[in-house]
């Protein structure tokens, strides 16, 4: 097994173990176990279409990263500036990794399910938690290596010996700067949270570092000017905070013999930053190890009833009461289970940040008011892609076994229940972020663009349907394992062709906004399209 030549490796190693007080055989039993459990866990980027798998799922998506790694490539061709080039390569390296920590490995930094067994041994600590860390620095090594095979020979060969050895050792900072990061973010949740309100906070914290390596990687490009044809930089005192131009910077001292103290500064952070912050991961992991006991409390507190604006729309867009109790599942569902949350939240931070980002892209040429009475109003159909995503995950659930329960109620329309999920997802999820949106892009545009947004408002709602239509496999909602929701035939196809749908609403909308008044009639026919529809198809029965 692949898993056992990688324990062999660590074998070459467990003197040092023994004098570190560790356990080496302890440990490498753990290991062993803990990688063979992980040969049933379908990673989150692997998307396939059978229901069952023998092998290690993870191993077996590597291919994927290497894909992702070609995007690395193309930068190594922007000349000499080895600090801009290396800055953006970076940024994209932490992006991918981090993305990766959140959705693969959080599930198995926050595990604890294992201190029921290992906790009534006698083991110490310091194998326990050196176990925990190799378990997930196994599969970072493995990821890593998978993203930056390729770039790496490119490097070689295009850059030299000196630029390809400098950029595996940044890869093996980037690499400890990642997980001790991520590590020590949950550190602080778990120092000031407790039980059911601490899970909550750990999925918004996942959120927001899906957020924030987004929008990192776009400071980073504006870091530079553009002069004559070429990428100028100009440190400020904040740019110490921005990771990636850490570790840009070795390469502009060695490569360009660049021997500025700026230079000098962020090529010591490079080094000094992850090195500082394993070290600081490392001394409070037993404090990290003793908080997580915390997720396996309940919260003991219950909540009183309290009328919420959510109730008056649930009376204004659900017509029977039996959509009405449905609505009011799918919201319970929808915000309170955490594995639904962790898979789809981030996505809805992307959709708030996008059309921000392309957005304020033209403000490189344009001024605040001259975008504003332009027709960039457009962008915010970024927030739009994000439909098919989240419509697709609305099948699955950490509950599903749950499911038996459709069967038994006397369900008079059983398209009743996924109209009212969709419903619930649409207010619950959607709206918030289009009105934020709305807000800001007001702001910027003024209210002459108010026809526009409910024209977005209308092709988001049937946006909605398309995707219920492409996705519905005639089962009800929240009913399939949430372990499967990456092996869905032809999934991965079907967002990108609804991703291509949004962009041809977009175009579309673009070209009617060139014609007076046109919009007032696109916004019509489009309300009444919709409302059709959606008789039309939830008339049908689910099985």
């Amino acid at each position: 097994m692949s898993e056992i030549q990688i324990l062999k490796v660590l074998d070459t190693f467990q003197s040092v173990f023994r004098k570190l007080n560790i356990d080496y055989n302890v440990m490498r039993k753990i290991l062993e176990i803990k990688l063979t459990m992980d040969g049933r866990r379908i990673p989150t980027i692997l998307s396939q279409n059978a229901k069952k798998k023998e092998g290690n799922q993870f191993l077996k998506s590597l291919w994927i990263y290497a894909l992702y790694g070609l995007v690395l490539i193309p930068f190594v061709f922007l000349g000499d500036n080895y600090l801009f080039q290396v800055s953006i390569i970076a940024g994209i390296a932490m992006f991918i990794l981090m993305t990766s920590m959140i959705s693969d490995f959080s599930s198995v930094l926050l595990d604890v399910r294992d201190k029921v067994i290992l906790n009534t041994k006698p083991i110490n600590n310091r194998t326990i938690n050196a176990a925990k860390f190799f378990h997930v620095a196994i599969y970072l090594t493995l990821l890593t290596a998978a993203f930056i095979s390729i770039p790496a020979i490119v490097f070689l060969f295009t850059k030299g010996f000196i630029y390809f050895l400098l950029f595996l050792i940044e890869i093996i900072f980037i690499d400890l700067l990642v997980l001790a990061f991520t590590a020590l973010i949950y550190m602080v949740v778990l120092r000031f949270f407790d039980g059911e309100k601490l899970k909550d906070m750990i999925n918004y914290v996942q959120i927001l570092l899906a957020v924030a390596v987004v929008v990192g990687y776009q400071i980073i490009i504006r870091l530079f000017d553009f002069v004559d044809l070429e990428f100028v930089y100009h440190f400020s005192w904040w740019h110490i905070l921005i990771p990636p131009v850490w570790f840009g910077a070795p390469f502009e001292l060695v490569l360009n013999q660049n021997y500025s103290s700026e230079i000098i500064t962020l090529s010591l952070l490079a080094v000094l930053g992850p090195i500082i912050s394993i070290f600081l991961y490392y001394l409070f992991m037993p404090s990290f190890e003793r908080n997580l006991q915390k997720l396996m409390e309940e919260s003991s507190t219950k909540k009183k009833k309290k009328w919420t604006l959510n109730d008056l729309i649930e009376k204004l867009i659900c017509f029977s009461k039996e959509e009405r109790i449905f609505y009011r599942f799918s919201s319970i569902m929808i915000s309170r289970e955490r594995e639904f949350k962790l898979k789809v939240y981030p996505s809805l931070g992307m959709a708030l940040v996008f059309p921000f980002i392309f957005l304020f892209n033209n403000l490189s040429y344009q001024t605040l008011e001259e975008v504003g009475q332009g027709r960039s109003f457009i962008t915010i159909y970024f927030s739009n892609i994000i439909i098919g995503t989240v419509v697709y995950m609305l099948q699955f659930s950490a509950k599903y076994k749950g499911a038996w329960i459709f069967k038994t109620t006397p369900i008079q329309k059983h398209g009743i229940v996924y109209s009212a999920t969709l419903k619930a997802f649409f207010v619950r999820l959607y709206l918030p972020i289009i009105f934020v949106l709305s807000v800001l892009y007001i702001w910027i545009f003024s209210f002459r663009i108010v026809p526009d947004l409910a024209v977005v408002l209308v092709t988001a709602l049937l946006q909605v349907l398309i995707s219920y239509k492409l996705f519905n496999n005639g089962r009800y909602p929240f009913t399939e394992p949430i372990e499967t929701a990456q092996q869905g035939g032809g999934a991965t196809g079907k967002i990108i062709v609804l991703m291509l749908i949004v962009g041809i609403f977009a175009i579309l909308h673009l070209i009617i906004s060139f014609i007076p008044l046109a919009i007032y009639g696109y916004l019509v026919v489009l309300i009444v399209l919709t409302g059709i529809l959606w008789k039309m198809i939830f008339k049908w029965k689910l099985i």
